[in-house]
């Protein structure tokens, strides 16, 4: 008993500790005291459990346990991380690593694809957007952490996982089984004058060097006659604020605000615009969003959806944009923490309210034949099959995507107003 009255005066005299030098956050009196009083309650109830649970736990069991209830009762994207989710979440920025290529999250208390990525088993195995992962090699899924759904859905490369999604706009509930592979991550997966000299440029993440790749990509559709374009920010997950912010200073003049972020200890932060780049002003641009468009293509959509810069086009993106800061602790361990929530230059809140498209588009897969006359693919020579082999995908991706065929006719109308001034 000895040693639970010296643990419960131990954690109160930390959290004295932090309420009192803590620089980040000033506690009026009348907060510090409710706060003492709800870790009277605490050590109370720590105390009983260490004397009278059925099973003796340690006490690092205990304060770990306490830590993640306190984090996940937060918000979905605050966390606790013991030293080894620590290591996981570090070795996650590095680009690859092994699993299944999904962004998840817990929406309404349960787990929710954020966002497949483009070319990874997930992606191959028809996981979409919004889907609800609700049982794990038949374990159920809800109330799990996020930490302990990422532990489950990883493995090494060439293992299987089983798992159950529920798709709630249709109903549908299905087993998949996907085998795990190490996951790279490519920025910009597609970029080709589309048709009528509107260019599609397709960016799955936001990473290091994404607006630098862009640029490359921009100069070359340059060359090849583009008048608009057409940015696909459908199932990116979002990825750095930096780059975020760099690819959409592109679009807009220098020095304009992009996005701030507001906190109640880091106060309000602004990112502009950046300087020495090459700018595209005045190009006429539609940017296609849906529900898997969260957090960094959240940012780059709203900003340009406030400038008047561009038009959006498609479904409600996700509403994840808030930041988190990893804070460590001395034994290894880690705090993730929202510190702060984004909003577009007009002030709008992006978290849990997402950015609204200017003209909703639902998508609907459909095959739709082109005419003889655009057939252009009947006859290539062997010499011309490489060349061709974008040409179809070009093809396909106008004819069986009808949020790509909106946006052209939107740009192709926006390129006819502009001649005719």
């Amino acid at each position: 008993m000895r040693r639970v009255r010296f643990l419960s005066l131990f954690l109160f005299a930390v959290s004295f500790c932090f309420l009192s030098a803590c620089p980040e956050v000033k506690l009026s009196r009348k907060e510090q005291e409710k706060t003492y009083r709800g870790l009277e309650l605490f050590s109370e109830a720590l105390a009983k459990v260490q004397t009278r649970y059925v099973d003796k736990k340690s006490p690092k069991d205990l304060t770990y346990g306490a830590l993640k209830g306190l984090l996940g009762h937060l918000d979905p994207y605050s966390q606790f991380l013991e030293p080894d989710d620590y290591k996981d979440l570090i070795s996650d920025t590095e680009g690859e690593f092994g699993g299944l290529g999904i962004e998840i999250s817990i929406k309404d208390g349960l787990l929710t694809v954020i966002s497949p990525l483009e070319g990874t088993p997930a992606w191959d195995a028809g996981i979409k957007a919004g889907d609800r992962i609700v049982r794990i090699e038949g374990e159920v899924t809800r109330g799990i952490s996020l930490t302990d759904a990422v532990k489950k859905l990883r493995g090494m490369p060439g293992t299987k996982v089983k798992i159950t999604i529920l798709r709630e706009k249709t109903g549908l509930i299905k087993d998949i089984e996907i085998t795990r592979r190490i996951i790279k991550v490519k920025d910009i997966r597609k970029a080709f004058i589309l048709k009528d000299k509107i260019a599609y440029l397709r960016i799955s993440e936001f990473r290091e060097n994404t607006a630098q790749e862009m640029d490359s990509v921009l100069k070359r559709l340059l060359k090849q006659g583009m008048q608009a374009l057409v940015l696909d920010l459908r199932n990116n997950p979002g990825g750095l604020l930096y780059s975020a912010v760099d690819v959409a200073s592109r679009f807009i003049e220098q020095g304009k605000l992009v996005v701030y972020t507001q906190g109640r200890a880091d106060g309000k932060k602004e990112y502009k615009s950046i300087a020495g780049i090459t700018r595209f002003v005045k190009m006429p641009i539609a940017v296609l969003i849906n529900s898997g468009s969260a957090s960094g293509s959240e940012i780059v959509a709203g900003c340009l959806q406030d400038y008047r810069r561009a038009v959006i086009v498609g479904t409600k993106s996700f509403g994840k944009a808030s930041v988190q800061t990893i804070i460590p602790l001395s034994d290894g361990s880690a705090l993730r923490l929202t510190t702060a929530k984004y909003y577009t230059p007009k002030g709008r809140l992006i978290s849990n309210e997402g950015i609204h498209p200017d003209i909703v588009v639902e998508y609907k897969e459909q095959k739709v034949k082109p005419t003889k006359e655009e057939q252009v693919f009947e006859k290539v020579e062997e010499k011309d099959k490489k060349e061709s082999k974008e040409e179809k995908e070009i093809q396909r991706l106008y004819y069986d995507d009808n949020q790509v065929q909106r946006a052209v006719d939107l740009l192709k109308a926006l390129l006819i107003v502009e001649k005719s001034r």
